[in-house]
């Protein structure tokens, strides 16, 4: 197995993309499980913090490192959360005060108006002076419900009902969800160029 530092110390991201990469031979280790804490997310765009986050890894560990920036991008909302989705109630990584911190934003807004879609950007650095990072992305389309429903995922998994579904995501199979979702499309991409590098 091909070790890769995961630049982020988020466990569910770590339980997605460990899932999606195990087949391919990468075994994939939190950050923080190194002693590594997040960088600084100092970027104005998501491909920004992807590589901020993925050369800090880098070059705490010396090992090959991958990045994942992510969020929720609401239309009714001129693209809010976007870069801030983990931390939009102030706290990173308070799901439940996001989440409602969403709804409360949302609640005069209708169903017709609450379209919405989740972006990832995947970042893969080699090294840190590597000035040809591997990148993919993944866009996955829905709208945010009235409530939470489901248990599964994380983030606003439970406020947001995909494209084509009856269901919010926090309410879909994980496999399923890891198969059609931003992070599992931006991942699909990346191991294609991965496979046409030869790594």
């Amino acid at each position: 197995m091909t070790r890769l530092i995961l630049a982020s110390s988020n466990r569910g991201k770590l339980a997605e993309l460990q899932g999606l990469l195990a087949p391919s031979g990468y075994e994939l280790i939190a950050q923080s499980d190194l002693g590594v804490g997040d960088a600084e997310e100092t970027g104005s765009t998501f491909i920004e913090n992807a590589i901020l986050k993925a050369r800090h890894a880098v070059r705490a560990t010396g090992l090959p490192a991958l990045a994942d920036d992510s969020g929720l991008v609401v239309d009714a909302l001129d693209g809010e959360p976007g870069l801030r989705s983990a931390r939009y109630a102030g706290r990173h990584g308070d799901d439940a005060a996001n989440n409602a911190l969403l709804l409360q934003r949302l609640r005069e807004v209708p169903d017709a108006q609450r379209g919405a879609h989740y972006y990832c950007v995947l970042v893969l650095l080699r090294s840190a002076s590597n000035p040809q990072p591997l990148i993919a992305e993944g866009l996955w389309r829905g709208r945010i419900l009235h409530a939470a429903r489901g248990g599964n995922g994380f983030g606003y998994d439970p406020l947001f009902m995909p494209d084509g579904h009856t269901c919010s995501s926090a309410e879909l199979e994980p496999a399923h969800k890891n198969a059609i979702s931003h992070r599992g499309q931006a991942l699909a991409r990346l191991r294609e160029r991965l496979a046409a590098a030869g790594v």
